[in-house]
């Protein structure tokens, strides 16, 4: 049966109808009135906020003064001035005990080393420092400096004040105390603020010092997203609303005069400031009621209706988005009628998508879950990759070796043919790794201040063969890591050798202006056309060559090396006249702080003979180390298994264990694990295996390695593994950062 329809009516209307009916021009003009008085009754209390700030202010730098100035007193004792830091070391702790406020004095070097703290025996193991960067800027500005709030180790919240020091001899020291921050409390609480209002000291890193309220729970704490872009937007000293620890809405008045950096604030809740607006609009609203009562009930009946047609359409708005079926009334409101027909529509439309996503979203895992297996499957099978070519190129570096041991003349250029040969696949092994890392993300770097021109001249000396030419200044500082460094040169020369190179020449400069050092390697090879010039660092791309491939490679080289670079933050860029004409690749790094020199170390002392158990299931590889390590004078045990491993342990205890990883009956981390357990830590372990992943190396660690060297291993390899032990840590000196 139809239903009946009436006469339908625009919204406007209706809304017109509501806004004429009443007296809100008058009501906003008597709001606006009583909120311009408000403006004003707040503007007054919050210029009284920001002079208790100012004068909060003035009270807590005196407070720092005064530790300043006791400090400043202990730096003058005589056995500070004399250098006698033991002595001193007495005179700062019978100090920092009539300190009740104090947790403990430190003094540190100019360096930045930690040489005693009070609250600890004197040559103890300093703790990491909670607040280097106070520590070098106290050395820095020779002032005074305040550093910021932080728990210690036991967990107790302290501020740093440390003041620089210079003694009779020109040494410079930084002397810290150490002070708890109830000194800063009680300065507040001298205020007697109202039960209301909050007081906070802030350090300069926005991190609250002290609290009026809640101090234990939310000291060290940093302060809130509102109040950090008050400060940020309201210069030294400012006012306005923020929001507290607590989520409580508050006005805020701030100074930050103090010479140490801190900020005072002082706060109180909103809702007091506005009492005021909101009394004035309860009596006007009392005096305006009567007058409106008449045109509410007059719209009242047009609401109904209106509120009525609108919850239809929000519940049929819910059922949309919620793919529920639903049915939208007819409403007397043309707009209204015209909004749940479209509902509807749109209802219809987004079944339709739903259905057609699920589709998308079912091929869509489908396709990620296979991209994933494969991704795993690729990681896996280079991963096995690596192990099994490295395997069998162990013994044949072990024979090497000790055909160069023996020297003999009538196979030296044989031995020359299969190390350069051997020095290539291992190479290739090693490039099909990176690239692997590079595109999981997983090649992370060591970075650490670098000269690089000793990196070059070292790598250069490394090189069998004719001399390379090379032009570098004294010294280039960088950021990096110096073996990552040289496979970028090794893999640059590698490629000028390969591609008919005779005379290759390295050059070195470093640009000041520009923060850059640039690394060029020019050859006299074939050369690059443009259309190989754009494409040469791409993954295994690579110039035509002949079927003989007498150049060899992946085409992994170049891609490595700009990776390396890039990760680095350089760049490098290939250059070429054209085909016959040479190449040119040029590395730019940036530059780091100048460093000085380190000192020469200290030659290597000979190595002792040293009883050594090795553990390989591949036969010839274990026969061939155990020959190796037999002429440079050890006394070799091998086993093919764990089980042989530990009988031949526990019949002779040997001094260092060289373990392989793949063994058929215990992996050689569960064997390390039961060696370590039967000789202790005088028993060095050496992991030689074929997985040289960085979570092989970590897992190495775990398990109790000292070493982990990665198939094949060379000559020096095994004389790094057989190396004396380092001291004791009780007998090393330490450099541990200060507090």
């Amino acid at each position: 049966m139809p239903s009946r329809r009436g006469r339908t009516l625009p919204l406007r209307h209706l809304l017109v109808m509501l806004t004429a009916i009443g007296l809100l021009p008058l009501a906003l003009l008597g709001i606006w009135s009583i909120h311009v008085a408000s403006e004003y009754r707040q503007r007054e209390q919050e210029r009284a906020l920001l002079d208790q700030a100012r004068a909060l202010s003035s009270a807590v730098d005196a407070e720092l003064d005064a530790s300043v100035a006791t400090l400043s007193g202990i730096a003058r004792s005589p056995a500070l001035m004399a250098g006698d830091i033991r002595a001193f070391y007495e005179f700062a702790r019978l100090q920092a005990r009539g300190q009740p406020e104090w947790l403990a004095v430190f003094l540190a070097d100019q360096d930045g080393t930690t040489l005693f703290r009070t609250n600890a025996p004197f040559g103890a193991e300093p703790p990491p420092s909670a607040d280097p960067d106070s520590l070098r800027q106290a050395l820095s500005l020779h002032r005074a400096v305040v550093g910021r709030i932080a728990r210690g180790k036991g967990g107790r919240a302290a501020v740093p004040v440390r003041i620089p020091v210079t003694d009779s001899h020109g040494r410079n020291y930084v002397l810290s105390a150490v002070l708890k921050p109830d000194r800063i409390l009680r300065v507040i609480e001298r205020q007697q603020a109202p039960s209301d209002s909050l007081i906070a000291v802030i350090d300069a890193t926005g991190h609250i010092v002290a609290r009026s309220k809640n101090q234990d729970r939310f000291v060290t704490q940093p302060i809130t997203t509102t109040l950090r872009g008050l400060l940020a937007a309201g210069g030294r000293e400012g006012a306005g609303p923020t929001l507290t620890k607590e989520g409580d809405a508050v006005t805020t008045a701030y100074s930050s005069m103090s010479r140490y950096g801190w900020t005072v604030v002082a706060n109180t809740p909103t809702a007091a400031l506005r009492a005021g607006f909101f009394e004035g609009i309860a009596v006007y609203g009392t005096g305006i009621v009567l007058s409106l009562a008449i045109c509410i009930a007059l719209a009242y009946w047009l609401s109904n209706r209106i509120v009525r047609a609108f919850n239809e359409l929000r519940r049929a708005a819910a059922a949309v988005g919620a793919g529920r079926p639903f049915a939208v009334p007819h409403s007397r409101i043309r707009e209204l009628g015209r909004m749940g027909r479209a509902l509807e529509a749109a209802g219809r439309q987004r079944t339709r998508r739903e259905q057609e996503r699920a589709k998308l979203l079912a091929s869509l895992e489908e396709a990620l879950a296979r991209a994933h297996e494969a991704g795993q499957a690729k990681d896996e099978f280079l991963a096995v990759l690596g192990h099994e070519l490295r395997n069998p190129l162990s013994p044949i570096v072990a024979s090497l070796d000790l055909m160069d041991m023996r020297d003999e003349p009538g196979a030296r250029r044989e031995r020359t043919i299969m190390r350069r040969q051997v020095t290539h696949l291992k190479r290739l092994v090693d490039d099909l790794l990176d690239v692997s890392r590079i595109a999981s993300g997983k090649l992370q770097l060591e970075l650490r201040p670098l000269n690089l021109a000793d990196t070059v001249r070292h790598a250069l000396a490394a090189l069998p063969g004719d001399a390379i030419a090379l032009q570098a200044p004294a010294a280039a500082w960088i950021e990096g890591d110096d073996s990552r460094l040289v496979q970028v040169l090794n893999n640059l020369l590698s490629n000028a050798a390969r591609f008919g190179s005779t005379a290759t020449s390295v050059t070195l400069s470093v640009d000041e202006a520009a923060g850059l050092a640039r690394l060029s390697v020019q050859d006299n090879g074939i050369g690059m056309d443009a259309a190989l010039l754009s494409r040469v660092f791409e993954p295994f791309y690579q110039a035509p060559q002949q079927l003989a491939r007498r150049t060899g490679g992946l085409g992994l080289g170049l891609a490595i090396v700009r990776k390396i670079v890039e990760l680095h933050g350089g760049s490098v860029s290939a250059h070429s006249d054209g085909p016959g004409r040479g190449s040119r690749f040029e590395v730019t790094l940036p530059l780091a702080a100048v460093r000085s020199a380190p000192p020469d170390a200290a030659a290597a002392p000979a190595q002792t003979p040293r009883r050594v158990l090795l553990v390989d299931d591949n036969e010839d590889a274990a026969a061939g180390t155990a020959s190796l390590l037999g002429l440079m004078g050890h006394t070799v045990t091998t086993a093919h298994n764990a089980a042989q491993a530990l009988a031949a342990a526990r019949t002779q205890a040997p001094e260092v264990a060289i373990l392989d990883i793949g063994l058929p009956d215990m992996d050689g981390y569960a064997l390390a694990v039961l060696l370590r357990r039967q000789h202790g830590a005088a028993l060095r372990l050496v992991a030689l295996s074929g997985y040289g992943q960085q979570a092989d190396l970590a897992r190495a660690a775990q398990a109790g390695f000292d070493l982990h060297l990665t198939k094949p291993a060379s000559l020096d390899d095994l004389q790094r593994a057989l190396a004396a032990p380092s001291l004791p840590a009780a007998a090393q000196p330490s450099r541990s950062p200060a507090p």
